[in-house]
């Protein structure tokens, strides 16, 4: 099931191995590094045509100054921060209640309720677009940000839903019925049986909303139109549009919208792998 590893008696098979992943990551890290190097290139550099060689002069402060200055970046970037963070706890907290009652509770229609859940995830988004944006004119909220948290609470609450769901099923029923015996309330036993063994689902959970809702651009283009609504995604967009031979700093602007997502992973990090831990080994 799993694949075995290379013994230490098999030379060229370990060499070809390590071969096989170095290439892999360069393939991989190749256009971020060359993104990162653009970042770094005077204006001299980009006009001169110098795109892929080492930069002979470096304008790193220059071109990170002025994508908050010259550009509406720190728009775009703040649209992204009242966008994403509400949305990603409310999903949080909608996906966990939701999961908790699927997963403990019987009812009648309990498998269609989540077979719902399911199912919204396989709707490609495209098909939507004109029914969720004529929705969202209706009801006086196209081009805000309350348009789009709307949007990304309701469509990531289902594949959320499934995620918890399945986690807190996967818990021992023993506890449950512990709690039940001591009279708790069924949300007591969420809030003090139930969040702190799915602190790891939650954690990584949020990392991936936190990188599914910030890198959003196809609702960001439909839902949004000016520049003080506009998330960072469409943003950059439209500094490409505006700034077409200034790749520098368009390069410095892609790396400031992929900051938050690494910065996210790594603040959560320590809690997911504290919490997959937790149980791994007896006291």
């Amino acid at each position: 099931m799993y694949p075995r590893p290379i013994p230490e008696s098999a030379i060229w098979q370990r060499r070809l191995y390590v071969a096989v992943v170095v290439a892999i990551l360069i393939v991989w890290l190749g256009p971020l590094f060359a993104v990162l190097l653009t970042s770094f290139r005077s204006m001299q550099d980009v006009m001169g045509g110098n795109l892929w060689g080492w930069p002979t002069q470096f304008g790193l402060i220059e071109n990170y100054t002025a994508v908050f200055t010259q550009t509406p970046m720190a728009q775009y970037f703040v649209n992204s921060l009242i966008i994403t963070i509400p949305s990603v706890i409310g999903v949080l907290i909608l996906s966990t209640l939701a999961g908790f009652v699927l997963s403990r509770y019987r009812f009648p229609g309990n498998m269609l309720v989540f077979a719902l859940f399911v199912g919204g995830n396989f709707l490609p988004h495209q098909i939507m677009m004109i029914p969720v944006r004529d929705l969202m004119v209706r009801l006086n909220l196209y081009d805000t940000t309350i348009a789009l948290i709307i949007f990304h609470v309701a469509f990531q609450t289902g594949f959320a839903t499934l995620f918890m769901r399945n986690f807190i099923a996967a818990l021992p029923d023993e506890l449950f019925q512990a709690a039940r015996a001591e009279g708790a309330t069924p949300f007591q036993t969420l809030m003090h049986v139930v969040i702190p063994l799915v602190r790891p689902a939650l954690a990584a959970l949020a990392i991936l909303l936190f990188t599914f809702i910030w890198n959003d651009y196809f609702w960001a283009v439909v839902l949004t139109v000016s520049d003080s609504v506009k998330p960072v995604t469409a943003g950059l967009a439209n500094l490409r549009g505006e700034w077409v031979s200034a790749w520098n700093l368009i390069s410095a602007g892609t790396i400031v919208v992929a900051v938050p997502p690494v910065i996210m992973f790594f603040l959560m990090q320590k809690h997911f792998i504290a919490g997959l831990t937790m149980g791994a080994v007896k006291g």
